[in-house]
């Protein structure tokens, strides 16, 4: 019987509070997918490219776990406080029929574990289900495929996420069952209300919300302008500014409120009574409330911001090269380097191990600087594109394009067919150079500010007459920027393309050669591209090219980089921005069901008087719209500003330039976890409804 009774109750307060059951469950599957990260295919892979940068990541994981479980502690708190206030009544009941306490708090314990454990019996499978899902969604995203996945069941993940989730669950349900458990029967069975807060004047909430917007102003105009992130004492008074900001905004949204209320004329039945109560909970939470809405914002900065920048940085992993072989210090022929043996150096290496196959393209590419005259500064003057510049309107981008050009007077220089081979492979047209013509490169990382370029390139469209070695050079053209080698290992933020003639003459036979490769389809059948550079690397690896005199870099490597800071923005921030969500989205909808349970006999004197059922939903169906609304919207503006502060700080300033993007990317995004608050709203406005119904049956008065 008395078991009989545990499992109706906590299945009736799983079906009355649907909304924190499922944030329980959320937050098992959160706990367990960012415990479980170092299991993930593309972690595993990662290992061999970034092992450091992965274990730092790795070592911070334990810290997100336990800031997470004091966020959840505070969630299970409020939510298990409306759930056993609602029930205060019936806690009564049992005692007056005799139930000793000691047993009424045995029947609590168990419905909480009742509850607890078919949280996570559901939560996890769920949660080993996804990681799997993610883990493969991944890796085929990022070329790894899917052959070499298996499964993998974390067990230290399923033991952390049971303790952690059981060790707060029964640390709120002490606290809170204690205080039921010792109060006397007649304080159970009587209503209880919260004592009105004193009432100020007017001037003092508008007062208080004015200064908070201009505080809010304030913060972000440091953030975005980078004045927050130049030294921590900064950064420090930007917090503050924005969080005291938020609080007083909402401590003063009182007066906007009754604005409101004189404002208006219409509105539907009860207009008046709806924003009296909207009014009443903002004064009376408004500290939550702004804590809510803070949350919130960190939720859609984080998705905003992580999404943003993990996209960006899959879309830079196109590339044309897979492979580039170079000398190193232990290269001898015939007792000394020679550029012109190098490319068949590596050849004959590939054809004597049977791996010629594997590329489908194998070229040099040659750069070097000016040797013909013995002098290695002011070798190449180019005043005319100086001064065309400084014709330009003043700018910022004008300035840095001033000061780096300034220091290029002597340039490294590329041998045009050599290029062209990368521009064929690039499926880009070739350039055709005159003997006193050359070409513009620059990095694609020098390239990617769009405003920058297109101030050379509008230069460059008038030919302009620079000097090399004495000798009139035209730069003609568009200012190229593929890439030379596989990684970053040559970024060249100023260099001429010149003809092969002009190129062997100037560098007197004294030049760099870099070998790339480009795989066949041979080498990537049946498999996708991380495996085929896994599998070659191992090959080569066997041929002790270090020892011959010569060393590669694969793709792979700048690949692995890149995949470390997409999974590293993509894992993290999300994790975070979905634990604030659901926090922040459970503690309001918990907060507004028990201020309506409070002020449950307004709604009972309004059915007396002849208020329907439907206009009773009606009317707390608009509170609930305002009253988790206000903290959404006030989120929604700010992080518009935030993730622009975001870029502004964790950016590089290459990166900077593609801000625009980003900041589209991080808009959609917000604009989907904005329909997922309204997904929230509904949720709560079903409770309300059931809420509502219980109220519109006739009650006995104990």
């Amino acid at each position: 019987m008395f078991s009989n009774l545990i499992l109706r109750n906590s299945k009736r307060n799983r079906k009355e509070n649907g909304l924190f059951f499922s944030s329980l469950v959320i937050s098992i599957i959160a706990f367990y997918i960012i415990l479980s990260i170092s299991n993930q295919d593309v972690m595993r892979f990662l290992r061999k490219m970034e092992s450091d940068a992965v274990d730092k990541l790795l070592l911070m994981i334990p810290v997100f776990y336990t800031m997470t479980l004091g966020i959840l502690f505070f969630l299970i708190y409020f939510a298990c406080k409306y759930q056993l206030e609602r029930r205060r009544h019936e806690f009564g009941v049992y005692l007056m029929m005799g139930m000793r306490r000691s047993k009424l708090f045995s029947m609590l314990l168990a419905e909480d574990f009742v509850s607890s454990i078919l949280a996570l019996l559901i939560g996890l499978p769920v949660a080993v289900l996804l990681s799997e899902m993610i883990s493969l969604i991944t890796a085929k995203l990022v070329g790894m495929g899917i052959i070499g996945h298996r499964f993998t069941l974390s067990l230290p993940a399923v033991v952390l996420t049971v303790i952690g989730f059981l060790v707060i669950k029964l640390m709120a349900f002490l606290i809170l069952s204690g205080n039921i458990s010792r109060q006397e029967i007649g304080a159970l069975l009587t209503n209880t209300s919260r004592n009105a807060k004193k009432q100020k004047p007017g001037i003092v909430y508008g007062l208080s919300a004015v200064c908070g917007i201009a505080m809010l102003v304030i913060a972000y105009a440091m953030a975005i302008k980078g004045i927050a992130w130049q030294k921590p004492t900064m950064m420090l008074l930007t917090l503050l500014l924005g969080m005291t900001g938020t609080i007083l905004l909402f401590y003063g949204m009182r007066s906007f409120i009754a604005l409101l209320i004189k404002a208006g004329k219409s509105g539907g039945k009860l207009r008046i009574f709806n924003f009296r109560q909207i009014q009443e909970n903002v004064i009376q939470q408004s500290t939550s409330l702004a804590v809510s809405s803070m949350l919130i914002l960190a939720a859609l900065c984080f998705f905003g911001a992580g999404i943003g920048i993990a996209n960006t940085s899959s879309q830079s992993n196109a590339h044309t090269l897979d492979y580039t072989f170079k000398p190193n210090d232990n290269i001898v022929f015939d007792n000394k380097p020679v550029p012109a043996q190098i490319f068949p150096g590596i050849q004959t290496i590939l054809e004597d191990n049977g791996l010629t196959n594997q590329f489908s393209e194998l070229f040099p590419i040659r750069l070097g600087h000016i040797y013909s005259t013995g002098k290695t500064e002011n070798v190449f003057n180019m005043e005319s594109v100086m001064e065309s510049l400084y014709k330009l309107p003043e700018s910022q981008d004008r300035d840095i394009l001033l000061n780096n050009l300034g220091y290029a007077d002597y340039p490294y220089i590329i041998c045009l067919s050599d290029y062209n081979k990368l521009l064929e492979l690039a499926g880009k047209p070739v350039l055709e150079l005159a003997s006193d013509e050359a070409a513009v490169y620059r990095d694609p990382d020098s390239t990617t500010n769009e405003t920058r370029n297109a101030m050379l390139n509008k230069i460059l469209a008038t030919h302009p007459q620079t000097e090399m070695d004495s000798n009139l050079i035209y730069l003609v053209g568009k200012v190229q920027s593929v890439s030379l080698v596989t990684d970053r290992s040559i970024t060249l933020d100023f260099a001429l393309i010149l003809p092969d003639e002009q190129f062997f003459y100037y560098t007197q036979g004294n030049y760099d050669v870099y070998v790339n490769g480009v795989l066949s389809e041979e080498a990537t059948k049946g498999g996708e591209l991380m495996n085929a550079y896994s599998i070659i690397n191992e090959k080569l690896d066997t041929l002790d090219l270090e020892r011959k005199g010569f060393e590669y870099e694969s793709y792979l490597q700048n690949m692995g980089r890149q995949l470390f800071y997409m999974v590293a923005a993509s894992y993290i921030t999300s994790y975070l921005a979905i634990i604030f969500l659901v926090v922040s989205n459970t503690i309001m909808g918990v907060q507004f069901l028990m201020s309506q349970q409070r002020t449950g006999r307004r709604y009972q004197t309004l059915a007396r008087l002849g208020a329907t059922y439907q206009t009773l939903c009606h009317s707390a169906r608009k509170q609930i719209n305002w009253f988790m609304g206000l903290p959404v919207l006030v989120a929604a503006i700010s992080s518009v500003f935030g993730v622009k502060a975001l870029f502004t700080g964790v950016l590089s300033a290459e990166a900077q330039s593609i801000q625009g993007k980003m900041l589209t990317i991080s808009a959609i995004i917000i604009l989907l976890l904005c329909v997922v608050e309204y997904i929230y709203m509904a949720v709560i406005k079903r409770s309300s409804d059931r809420y509502l119904l219980t109220l519109m049956q006739p009650q006995r008065e104990e």
